[in-house]
């Protein structure tokens, strides 16, 4: 009965990654090896709970009524485990934990630091990259996003905000007529972040706003490489005020507009409603409210 058990916990994992290769990856078998148990369990049960085609998998009616039975059975058993931890005087277990790259190069290593020294019993195991992650599909029991948030079943919580900073290198800035304000660098060229909007809004000492359309032929997903295209000449962009800091003290970048602010990202914490480590999972994040400092 216990291998069964394990059989059917390995075949809800290769449906909730899509795939035997991402199941096995996520539970560190050879994907041959996940396969061939799945394949003994529809031969013990007599069923079969998978379409398997080269592109993808779908369950078969016997799997769409099996498959939700095992998934609350394994939420049920990590549900006992979980409850665990109210009662222990050291919470533990394994935390997994997406977040921005950028984040890196902030005061949050800091916290994340202090949380792994709080808590020796927690293995938190993070994942950093400015693509955002699937939770649920991945496997995350936390995800820290930078910006605001679309409608979502996920739970959040705000656990602080990252300044921006609107720079360029001195040479591409030397290179224009000085701006007077936002709407002046409408002609300019940017590096776009992908996973933001086409216009920027900016706000002057005095509250005065301008929203500048972004005009580009350079876009890119990530934070760093935002930076490098910046100090290499290649026109304005908005990063985080720790990346932005280290190029202008480089000489690298400078700070154009600096009378002007730009909206500050929102940090949030993000969890499934149902976490399969709840109390790990609201642990971590009012750790993180509690002692997070802005980046």
């Amino acid at each position: 009965m216990i291998e069964k058990l394990k059989s059917l916990a390995i075949f809800a994992s290769v449906v909730d990654r899509g795939s035997f290769r991402a199941a096995a990856l996520h539970l560190d078998l050879a994907p041959s090896r996940v396969s061939q148990i799945v394949a003994d369990l529809e031969k013990d049960l007599g069923v079969t709970l998978l379409y398997r085609s080269t592109r993808r998998i779908s369950l078969t009616s016997e799997g769409e009524v099996l498959y939700p039975k095992v998934t609350q059975m394994l939420h049920e058993a990590e549900a006992g485990l979980d409850a665990l931890n109210f009662v222990s005087e050291e919470p533990t277990g394994e935390l997994r934990v997406t977040a921005p790259a950028f984040l890196t190069q902030t005061e949050m290593m800091t916290t994340l630091s202090e949380f792994s020294n709080s808590y020796k019993r927690i293995s938190l195991k993070l994942n950093f990259s400015d693509h955002p992650q699937d939770l649920i599909k991945e496997g995350f029991d936390v995800g820290i996003r930078a910006g605001w948030l679309k409608d979502s079943e996920l739970m959040s919580r705000k656990i602080g905000h990252a300044k921006r900073l609107l720079v360029a290198s001195p040479d591409y800035v030397n290179s224009k007529p000085q701006p007077l304000s936002p709407l002046d660098l409408e002609s300019w060229d940017w590096v776009h972040f992908s996973m933001r909007g086409e216009r920027a809004e900016f706000v002057s000492e005095n509250g005065q706003t301008e929203s500048v359309l972004c005009k580009h032929n350079l876009e890119v997903d990530s934070a760093y490489a935002l930076y490098e295209f910046a100090i290499r000449h290649q026109g304005l962009t908005m990063i985080p005020e720790s990346l932005a800091s280290r190029g202008i003290a480089h000489g690298d970048l400078v700070h154009v507009l600096p009378d002007w602010s730009t909206k500050p990202l929102s940090l949030q914490a993000v969890w499934p409603d149902r976490s399969r480590r709840e109390s790990l999972a609201l642990l971590f994040v009012r750790f993180l409210a509690d002692n997070s400092t802005s980046g």
